[in-house]
């Protein structure tokens, strides 16, 4: 896959109706966004087309309605959070096609911004459909896909409506793709690569790809274990001890010992001490770091101490750094350390197909530089 896409920066914008697909799926509870960083991600892009004069028809997706619209995922408190961080009103339509939203698309002035509704309220978005891109198409003179996050799927909204408008990539979108092209194409050495997580299945592609250009692959998490009673055929750094716990719960019996030697009926819920060092040690020595995955038990306090070793290892090294995945990202973010991360990805499972090699339809249907 080609990495240098035609960007907004090569975009005549002004005066003209641009549909901008972003990535707004955030929390929302009690009818308010409670974490906004997706929202934040897509300002540069958003900001920069507003000095442009351009006419913004933001679109996205929330949650995942059932085949319809559903109050729960409605994108109204998204809009309120994004009029706050821009500083001016942010006009609405009830849903993402049709005559409404086309009137109100009309209606914009240059410099002004509409939301629509949640793409997911129809089915026809996820299905790719021609006519609902064709709707969707009808709403801009040219689109940009700033939702790097969705990337790796063929929907309307990010492949169908790319076809049919002139597409270019957002800031945030050209960033994500020069930061994970960097690592595949031209990482300075030693890149040390951490992967964690539950199935080895889920990414086992993606240790492939990063163990023919890492010098060293460090594997946690679930996917360790897995990795040591059924060899694959990639070589990594695994484990040399555990916590284990004498079951799968929060409070139970716990302790240090050789990942070779965990009791009977005992799980490893998350790497052990001399493993944080030596794991430490080789991100130290390290000038380009890769971290995709918990190395535990994350969301229990007591199996999570070796995934915040390796959040400040990674943040402490001398290297450029790149954290990819929500659990990883999450671990950063709690540990007050993202901005010593040199890049936190919001695209956790295109991340992965980028950096497994794969095609992301997203990406693909806008045309080179």
């Amino acid at each position: 896959m080609s990495f240098a896409k035609r960007t907004v920066q090569d975009l005549d914008c002004a005066g003209k109706r641009v549909l901008v697909r972003v990535d707004f799926n955030v929390p929302v509870s009690g009818g308010a966004v409670t974490d906004d960083t997706r929202i934040v991600a897509a300002m540069p892009t958003i900001r920069y087309l507003l000095q442009k004069r351009a006419r913004l028809v933001l679109c996205s997706h929330l949650g995942r309605p059932k085949g319809g619209p559903d109050a729960k995922y409605t994108l109204k408190p998204v809009r309120e959070r994004l009029a706050r961080l821009l500083r001016q009103d942010v006009a609405w339509a009830d849903d993402c096609v049709g005559p409404e939203a086309e009137r109100a698309a009309r209606a914009l002035a240059d410099g002004g911004v509409l939301l629509l509704e949640n793409l997911r309220f129809h089915p026809e978005e996820e299905k790719n459909d021609p006519a609902f891109s064709e709707a969707l198409a009808r709403l801009g003179e040219c689109y940009v896909n700033d939702a790097f996050g969705t990337a790796h799927r063929a929907h309307a909204s990010t492949e169908g409506v790319a076809l049919i408008l002139p597409a270019y990539a957002g800031l945030l979108m050209l960033r994500e793709l020069e930061e994970l092209g960097r690592l595949l194409e031209r990482p300075e050495r030693p890149f040390v690569a951490i992967v964690g997580g539950a199935k080895v299945e889920d990414k086992i592609g993606v240790l492939r790809s990063l163990a023919e250009r890492a010098d060293v692959v460090l594997v946690g998490g679930k996917m360790a274990e897995e990795i040591r009673t059924h060899p694959i055929d990639v070589p990594v750094a695994l484990p040399s001890d555990v916590v284990a716990a004498a079951a799968f719960e929060p409070d139970a019996e716990a302790r240090a010992v050789s990942a070779a030697e965990v009791p009977e009926g005992w799980l490893g819920l998350d790497i052990g001490p001399s493993t944080q060092e030596g794991y430490a040690k080789r991100i130290a020595m390290a000038k380009t770091v890769f971290w995709n995955g918990p190395m535990g038990v994350f969301e229990w306090p007591r199996f999570a101490e070796g995934t915040l070793a390796i959040a400040h290892a990674v943040a402490d090294a001398d290297a450029h750094t790149v954290v990819g995945g929500g659990d990883s990202v999450r671990a950063v973010e709690e540990a007050g350390l993202a901005d010593r991360i040199d890049w936190v990805s919001t695209g956790g499972g295109a991340s992965l197909e980028l950096l497994e090699g794969k095609e992301l339809p997203g990406v693909a249907a806008i045309p080179p530089a």
